[in-house]
């Protein structure tokens, strides 16, 4: 299939009659050719891979379980994939098995890697949300066989999120793109979308490159069964939608279980912590073709052939054929080869993480594929390799170019407000909060930098960042661009475009050098549509020839979908959609101190709202072409020329800049110009810093129509927030780098919370920021109310026009004071049992934050406990970690409980621990629900609550500000009465209490945390309350203090660098990591 062998990215190409000189992968490579410094690994593995920062990775030792620190390089690898058909077809498992596709391609690098953070993306049609239908939103119609841009967007987001929360993964970066549009005759659009689903992770040095194997490897399947789920995905993908078999399109849509794909990346871990010793000689994910393109290629890529044993395959459907066990695509397995020296290591690994896994074959000297069948006493399969792998007739494309053009915008009837307020509403600009909100962000406790921004977590951040291990200031970040519809005029300037919006976007971050960033490109395109084949070409040769050369940028890896038409037959009338040519670019690089990062949170602290100024840097230097824009498409226009990087010099020049007064400290508040324009821009500044403005636009900016184009075209560049003592080194810096022409200062903030634009003497635009940001928050609203529960999307919408001050801190104890200092220093580091189920993804910065508070934290799994290979009675503390232990299938924490409650030996031994004195235990989110579930083992612990559905009924990650209450907690100690920001993540955190027991949670609960407001009063309210427990109730204690549990996550943000929003007077320590140092004092 195309999705499996990217024959038209291979092939040879004719323009007009005209032969080209190259391939489009040829011209993709050029670009390492070109700028290859640094990448370690491109094109030859399931994610690229490129140098590192130096840092401490943090593991448990594999002899004795003990976490600690590795001081070696931790090198960046990265990938980005599509989904899109699954997508369009079953959104749900669509999205979240092209998010657990992608992070299996992280796992699976070199001999064995780890996931770290994701990215997610969405381009679709008209949302056409019922009652909030928008004027250019006409309803074209779609073939019964997919879903409609709303219902994808309803649930594919749930889907994809679904997957990373369960796995453990943040995400942290995005774009989300509306577009469908008449143009030349033909409807353009996303009836089949564009999903992405990326991320980056990390590898070690020594486990980069992938070694050819000698014969005789043990071949093993890692993960779930077969099942008959998607049959035949790779060819459904290749087709346009409508194309092939209403059969095969369902057929081919696969389902997801992150909980095993958890399994099976804790074995992976084990397997290259054990350094030299790594038992995994060769890993590849299972993904198109399922099992029949896995194991092939595994033996191809490791120099071998391979006979294998149907029958050994894991199957959970035994009915199936021979051709549907081999072919199926079900999901969460990986393929690896094994030396057979080796292999009692690996099952070793394997039976203590209980994850599934079989031997089905063996690596052989011949270059042949053999599959035996023992049921039938057959082989389906014997092909020599070179039959199958062999190069296939090259294809050749020969194609004609087709020009474009489209009428320059309109002005008639166009107002400045009613443009204002079309694209603050419009999908593509308005709020992502409902894609957000549902997604964990703080997993890993290495989260930098999320899309959230700010005291008042407005939506609007520019990258997504983290740092490289807990030890370091160091990281990597990530960040995307995309301008597609564009490319319905002008395919090169759409390639140009994106990647520039990318660069813009990640400038922000303090990238050290220009050339340290490298790209993913996902290429779509309806190929053999006319004209899009020439657009095709032209567009990844101005980008791979050109572009990227000059900027000295490289594109180590990509991918391609080449069928994004949907065509149908509808009332006797042919009908299509063509997706314009679209590339989706997501740069990543490691940076040098995540510290100096900026966003778009205006800063109003001491003096800055009176001493300092906005100043746009406007890379298009005044064209402010409207083609392709958000405005336009809010007037059904198309717009005329578009955009362009016509200088490329200037876009090296911005970016040399602004890194040279970001070491400077110069600028207090950065973001990029995109969709929107520059009105979008200084919104969405206003609505971080929750501040007024006072624009200025200059005469010059002459008629109406001028003035609008200035504000809403959408020409590379930002704005920065200087202050006024600074200002002329800031034009200086730019001026040394030739971009004196692009600066103007723009206006300055304001006290009366109202955006005013003026033009001249003339005020001609004024509005309340609250007003404008629920205009822009609005279609957030409206797709939260359908998704979840309305009243708390009303809430959280009504919220926007309130008076709050937003998160802050009040303490009653020294944020920097160690108090285990003294403890510590003598040596003694007591035993901490680091408690782990299967699917529980929360112990590594768990262990992170009491190993800092001078802890010897192990590593636990209960199937250690249920075999005998460890008890409690040598550990002091005990943490049970958050997680989705089960896949909570009997309910959050439930099956873990019933592991202990209903196994004697176990149930003795927790009783005994929870019975010495000497002892101190904490559960947190689904350690905390475990631990409720147990409360008849726990004395003192009888009135606890359980933990149910949240209100909201979905699941919620935010920034909470909770309340400290007086309580016996030993971890808690010196910290009543403080009021502290903690990161929430969970799906089931209401605490719901039996009759006998007083409702309100007060007196026998011993209530230890509540969730509160902003302005310190316990509440109820959503989204301050996230979950909707009574009296704000967020963690409770028992009679003596010794065992704490919470649903919030206090071991995400004890690192002040790794909390969303912290306050500016914090050092190294953020204000949780006192709960940690308490329990080392308490052991003293």
């Amino acid at each position: 299939s195309e999705h499996c062998r990217h024959k038209i990215f291979n092939a040879s190409w004719s323009i007009d009659g005209r032969e080209q000189p190259r391939s489009l992968f040829d011209m993709i490579k050029n670009t390492k050719a070109c700028s290859g410094e640094g990448i370690l690994s491109a094109y030859a593995d399931n994610a690229a891979v490129i140098e590192g920062h130096t840092g401490g990775r943090f593991f448990p030792s594999p002899s004795e379980g003990v976490y600690g620190y590795a001081e070696e390089p931790v090198h960046l690898l990265m990938k980005v994939e599509t989904h899109n058909h699954p997508t369009a077809i079953a959104p749900f498992p669509g999205a979240g098995t092209g998010s657990g596709g992608e992070i299996r391609d992280e796992g699976a690098v070199g001999r064995g890697s780890k996931p770290k953070a994701g990215l997610t993306g969405f381009s679709v049609s008209h949302l056409r949300i019922p009652d909030y239908i928008q004027p250019w939103e006409d309803d074209y119609g779609k073939p019964d066989r997919i879903v409609s841009a709303l219902d994808i967007m309803l649930e594919g987001p749930i889907g994809g999120a679904a997957f990373n929360n369960e796995y453990g993964r943040p995400n942290l970066c995005g774009y989300f793109r509306s577009f469908e549009l008449d143009f030349d005759g033909q409807r353009r659009g996303y009836h089949k979308p564009i999903m992405i689903a990326g991320g980056y992770g990390n590898i070690r040095a020594g486990d980069v490159d992938k070694p050819e194997f000698e014969p005789g490897h043990q071949l093993v399947v890692l993960g779930g069964p077969a099942m008959l789920i998607g049959l035949g995905g790779g060819a459904a993908s290749s087709m346009a939608s409508g194309a092939s078999s209403e059969d095969l399109d369902f057929a081919s849509v696969q389902r997801q279980n992150p909980e095993i794909e958890r399994r099976c990346q804790e074995v992976i871990d084990a397997c290259w912590q054990l350094g030299e010793y790594n038992p995994i000689a060769f890993i590849h994910d299972v993904g198109a073709g399922g099992l029949s393109n896995a194991f092939p290629e595994l033996v191809k890529d490791g120099g071998c052939g391979g006979a294998f044993e149907l029958r050994k395959v894991p199957n959970a459907e035994p009915g199936m054929s021979p051709l549907e066990i081999w072919c199926n695509e079900a999901q969460e397995r990986y393929v690896l080869a094994v030396a057979p020296e080796n292999l009692a290591r690996f099952e070793a690994i394997c039976d203590r993480e209980r994850c599934p896994y079989a031997v089905v074959g063996e690596s052989t000297d011949e270059k042949r594929i053999r599959l035996g069948d023992s049921d039938f006493a057959n082989q389906p399969i014997d092909l020599p390799m070179s039959v199958l792998f062999g190069k296939p007739p090259k294809m050749h494309r020969d194609v004609t170019s087709k020009a474009a053009r489209a009428d320059e915008f309109s002005f008639a009837g166009v107002s400045l407000e009613q443009a204002a307020e079309q694209v603050l509403r419009h999908p593509t600009v308005a709020s992502k909060s409902f894609l957000i909100t549902i997604g964990d962000r703080s997993i890993t406790g290495m989260v930098a930098r999320d899309q959230m921004v700010g005291p008042w977590q407005v939506p609007v951040a520019d990258y997504g960042m983290t740092t490289t291990t807990y030890d370091s200031y160091t990281g990597e970040v990530m960040a995307m661009g995309e301008r597609t519809p564009l490319a319905l005029v002008d395919g090169p300037a759409s390639g140009r475009m994106a990647i520039g919006e990318a660069i813009t976007n990640i400038a922000g971050a303090g990238v050290e050098e220009l050339g340290d960033i490298k790209l993913s490109a996902n290429w779509m395109c309806a190929a053999g549509h006319a004209g899009e084949d020439e657009k095709l070409y032209r567009t990844v040769e101005a980008v791979g020839m050109e572009l990227c050369p000059e900027l000295g940028i490289a594109i180590p890896v990509g991918k391609d979908s080449m069928s994004m038409r949907t065509q149908w037959r509808q009332d006797h009338h042919d009908k299509a959609v063509t997706a314009p040519l679209s590339l989706v670019i997501s740069a990543f690089a490691p940076v040098p101190d995540v510290r100096w990062a900026l966003t778009p949170q205006l800063r109003t602290d001491g003096d800055f709202i009176k001493n300092s100024q906005l100043i746009l840097v406007d890379l298009g230097r005044g064209k402010d072409r409207l083609g392709g824009s958000v405005l336009a498409q809010t007037y059904q226009q198309f717009g005329g020329a578009v955009p362009d990087l016509d200088q490329p010099s200037l876009l090296k020049g911005f970016f040399d800049a602004l890194k040279d007064c970001i070491a400077n400290a110069w600028v207090l508040a950065y973001h990029d110009r995109s969709d929107g324009g520059l009105f979008t821009t200084l919104a969405e500044m206003s609505f971080a810093g929750r501040v007024g403005l006072d624009i200025t636009v200059s005469e010059s900016s002459g008629d109406d129509g001028a003035l609008i184009a200035r504000l809403f075209s959408e020409e590379l560049g930002a704005v920065l927030q200087v202050a006024d003592e600074h200002v002329e080194s800031v034009l200086a810096t730019f001026a040394d780098h030739e971009l004196e022409a692009c600066l103007s200062g723009i206006g300055r903030l304001n006290h009366r919370d109202s955006v005013q634009i003026t033009r001249g003497d003339t005020v001609v635009f004024e509005q309340p920021r609250a007003r404008m940001q629920q205009t822009w928050a609005e279609t957030s609203y409206r797709m939260q109310a359908l998704r979840d529960n309305p009243d708390c999307a009303r809430q959280e919408y009504e919220r926007i026009a309130e008076i709050d001050p937003g998160l802050n801190a009040r303490l009653t104890f020294d944020v920097s004071e160690d108090v285990a200092a003294p403890f510590i220093n003598t040596g003694v580091r007591p035993r901490l049992a680091v408690l782990r189920e299967q699917g529980v993804n929360g112990q590594m910065e768990m262990a992170a934050a009491f190993d800092r508070a001078g802890f010897a934290a192990v590593d636990v799994h209960m199937s250690d406990l249920v075999a005998g290979r460890t008890d409690l009675s040598g550990f002091h503390g005990l943490v049970a970690c958050g997680g989705f232990s089960y896949g909570d299938v009997l309910g959050a924490g439930e099956g873990w409980a019933k592991t202990i409650l209903y196994n004697a030996g176990l149930k003795d031994m927790f009783s005994a621990y929870f019975e010495r004195p000497d002892t101190f235990t904490l559960g947190v989110c689904n350690g905390c629900q475990m631990l409720s579930s147990l409360k008849t083992l726990i004395p003192g612990a009888e009135a606890w609550p359980r933990f149910v559905r949240n209100t909201s009924e979905q699941f919620e990650a935010r920034v909470a500000l909770i309340k400290i209450e007086s309580s016996p907690s030993v971890l808690l100690e010196g910290m009543a009465d403080s009021y502290l920001p903690i990161a929430v993540a969970h799906g089931e955190g209401r605490a719901e209490f039996s009759a006998s027991i007083d409702a309100r949670g007060e007196g026998s609960a011993l209530v230890a945390l509540r969730y509160t407001d902003n302005q310190h009063q316990v509440t109820e309210v959503y989204p301050a309350n996230p979950n909707g427990s009574p009296k704000g109730l967020a963690g409770v204690t028992s009679d003596d203090g010794r065992v704490t549990i919470m649903m919030p996550h206090p071991e995400r943000v004890y690192r002040t660098v790794s909390n969303s929003w912290y306050p500016r007077d914090w050092g190294e320590d953020g204000g949780w990591m006192r709960l940690f140092r308490n329990a080392r004092v308490y052991c003293q």
